[in-house]
């Protein structure tokens, strides 16, 4: 191999020195997760002490990941890494409300347990509050890493600048994407396949409002695109399969699409849009 190529990249590879490792990252996500939920997976330490060091590495390691995130520089990693890990209760308790509201939305949970050792909503949204939490401290390279070790493992994209509120439950999951700019209200149901996105990908756009906003108690079903930062759901809503929305709908209101009728002189109904 070329001997200035490599010596290239290894010069690349030392300037690097604001780059937060893959590894370690992973290894922080998942134990934070399961230090918070046993059921995720169940540490192994012998008492309390060792349960209690065992934390304080776990802090030492969010550090050092944020020390090597260059979006935020200027912040005090090792207080704001304490700061985070003394707010963990409540974590808890937002991830725990997420966890009831996937078990009272599907039938097949036999348990909160079950959802949290096996649900890829649960480690999704489980790594999204986390991520969350990072991205308003200013972490945001560091936050994008965490959501995208769950997106890797679940198939779910969830921005880290996205703001959700309690009790959101993603029922099996696979291919939601929820944008940066995206809120979402509380006791809202997503399935598989739904996409809140933006209408423009015009970089001059990049701090503007460009993905939608659901309201409370709203239903979307799978294959479902909602786009537009001006786009509002109002509460109460049902949004069915596979409808592509580009503008607000009121509250208690259900839009979906009724399917098209083949007939044998070959002939085609012509799909309608329902709105009530």
């Amino acid at each position: 191999m070329d001997k200035a190529f490599l010596q290239n990249l290894f010069t690349r590879h030392r300037s690097c020195s604001k780059c937060p490792p893959r590894k370690m990252s992973d290894e922080v996500l998942h134990g934070l997760i399961a230090m918070l939920f046993p059921d995720f997976d169940r540490l192994e330490v012998d008492d309390s002490d060792g349960f209690a060091e065992m934390a304080r590495a776990l802090q030492h390691k969010l550090h050092l990941l944020m020390q090597s995130d260059p979006t935020a520089s200027d912040v005090d990693s090792a207080q704001t890494a304490k700061t985070f890990f003394q707010e963990l209760p409540n974590l808890q308790k937002q991830i725990a409300e997420d966890v009831k509201a996937m078990y009272d939305g599907d039938p097949a949970a036999r348990s909160e347990e079950e959802i949290i050792r096996c649900y890829p909503g649960f480690l999704a949204i489980a790594s999204y509050r986390i991520a969350h939490g990072l991205h308003l401290r200013g972490f945001e390279l560091l936050a994008r890493i965490f959501t995208e070790v769950a997106h890797a493992k679940t198939g779910i994209d969830i921005h880290p600048g996205a703001r959700i509120g309690s009790h959101f439950c993603i029922d099996h999951g696979t291919g939601v994407v929820i944008g940066e700019t995206s809120e979402i209200g509380e006791w809202v149901k997503i399935y598989q396949g739904v996409t809140l996105g933006g209408l423009s990908v015009d970089k001059a756009d990049a701090r503007k409002k460009r993905h939608p906003s659901i309201e409370d108690h709203v239903v979307i079903y799978s294959g479902a695109t909602i786009l537009g930062g001006e786009t509002v759901v109002g509460h109460h809503s049902i949004i069915g399969g596979n409808v592509w929305l580009t503008r607000s709908v009121k509250p208690h209101t259900k839009v979906y699409y009724k399917a098209a009728m083949s007939h044998d002189d070959g002939s085609t109904d012509t799909i309608e849009y329902r709105e009530s």
